[in-house]
């Protein structure tokens, strides 16, 4: 079997909703000091739902697949939706990740859960 499904390598090589919003609402900043890698998640969001959504991540072909995917998870999707977003449903969505690598699926869901966190503290 291979080590990566194929959906990993897809979302690896042509990774969705990459780079910056420069009027984010919500930006989230999480990495893992063990493996290195870094994500960056900024979330544009307009009557309680994601209108866009963009990543920068420094990490392995796993951390960028995450975070591709993550985005595409919430894209479009109400806050309260977003929220519920996890590290299994990211992996499974991939169609698996080798066991070493879920702390990728983890940094992704965090990433998202810290730029909801910003987003809510922007608010108040």
């Amino acid at each position: 079997m291979a080590l990566y499904s194929e959906k990993v390598m897809e979302h690896f090589r042509n990774p969705r909703n990459v780079g910056v919003i420069e009027d984010a609402n919500g930006i989230g900043e999480v990495g893992n000091a063990k493996c290195g890698d870094i994500m960056k998640m900024y979330l544009k969001i307009e009557d309680d739902v994601i209108q866009d959504v963009k990543f920068e991540t420094f990490g392995c072909g796993s951390a960028i697949a995450s975070s591709s995917m993550a985005t595409e998870l919430i894209k479009g999707k109400p806050v309260s939706e977003a929220e519920k977003l996890t590290n299994q449903a990211v992996a499974e969505a991939l169609d698996g990740l080798p066991a070493y690598k879920m702390h990728c699926s983890v940094l992704a869901e965090e990433a998202i859960h810290a730029a909801l966190e910003d987003y809510r503290s922007r608010q108040k």
